[in-house]
């Protein structure tokens, strides 16, 4: 017994010895926490350092600024950002698009006279994608039909410009001067563009504000604008947030093909693309327009379209 006690008295030392030179040990290797740079921490459950966006800015939407100096209006801005800069695959994909939609938007921008900061509304509405809403809002832009046909552009049941992006950019360039020629501030015009200007008007009179951030109105459009300036915030410097997209990360701009003028009726789409030496999904990619089988073509008009090389 006498025997059997000291050797448990010896592994229980022993023990005791091990287990003080590992926490020794960890404390020893444990790195301290650099501000300036993520490491990756020995021991944690979830490797990662998490710290606040800097809110030093400045921050501004088509060159006008935002009142940074109001705790109001930082801390919105800091949600918005916050809430981008972590959402980790919607961000990821807006920077993939990017490459793709932007010089198309800016090149139309500023051929119409619209400032390019324009293009994060786009960001905004669809993530870059040719997206269809819940409420029937379609395409970059996210037009409704009633706005997009009074602003030029044709929706059927065989075409639809919204989801044409040269077309589309056109029709909400002339839609957002109008606003501008109304509103005269481009924060204005993006609150306009998100609820309505007849929306826009009723609040800003009836709560007698002198600029948009002054609204206490639907959680959506109270955000609209500080979205915007965040995704513009986050999509201009990506690395300081983390994200590291190289150039063959990016997707292809789709400017590979042909254009063929069509005058007549054609019956069946997947029959033309095989005809042209492409497929009906390469088609519709660089055609998202035609939405339907078939295009029936009236006398005296006439559709262009793109054939992948």
């Amino acid at each position: 017994m006498k025997h059997l006690l000291t050797g448990l008295g010896i592994g229980l030392a022993f023990l005791i010895g091990w287990f003080l030179f590992l926490s020794l040990e960890s404390s020893d290797t444990l790195p301290e926490v650099d501000p300036d740079e993520v490491r990756t921490f020995k021991g944690t459950q979830l490797p990662q350092v998490v710290r606040p966006v800097d809110l030093s800015g400045p921050f501004d939407f088509a060159g006008e600024p935002l009142p940074m100096d109001d705790f109001d209006v930082r801390e919105r801005l800091d949600m918005e950002l916050l809430r981008n800069a972590y959402f980790h695959r919607n961000t990821l994909l807006m920077l993939k698009r990017r490459a793709r939609f932007f010089p198309t938007i800016e090149r139309i921008l500023t051929e119409e006279g619209v400032p390019t900061d324009l293009k994060y509304l786009a960001v905004a509405e669809s993530g870059l994608d040719n997206a269809s809403s819940p409420a029937g809002a379609k395409g970059v832009w996210q037009f409704m039909a009633p706005t997009g046909k009074s602003y030029g552009l044709e929706i059927n049941g065989e075409v639809d410009e919204r989801y044409h992006l040269e077309k589309a950019t056109r029709a909400a360039c002339k839609y957002l001067k109008d606003y501008h020629r109304e509103f005269g501030d481009w924060r204005w015009v993006a609150a306009a563009y998100n609820m309505g200007g007849p929306n826009v008007r009723k609040w800003r009179e009836r709560q007698n504000a002198e600029n948009l951030f002054e609204l206490d109105i639907n959680k959506e459009t109270m955000a609209y604008v500080f979205r915007i300036v965040a995704l513009k915030t986050i999509l201009e410097d990506p690395e300081s947030f983390g994200y590291y997209v190289g150039p063959d990360d990016v997707y292809p701009v789709l400017d590979d093909y042909k254009t063929i003028k069509v005058t007549k009726s054609i019956d069946n789409l997947g029959d033309f693309a095989a005809v042209q030496g492409t497929d009906y999904r390469k088609l519709k990619i660089y055609n998202p327009w035609l939405v339907a089988g078939s295009l029936p073509i009236s006398s005296g008009n006439s559709y262009e379209i793109r054939i992948p090389n």
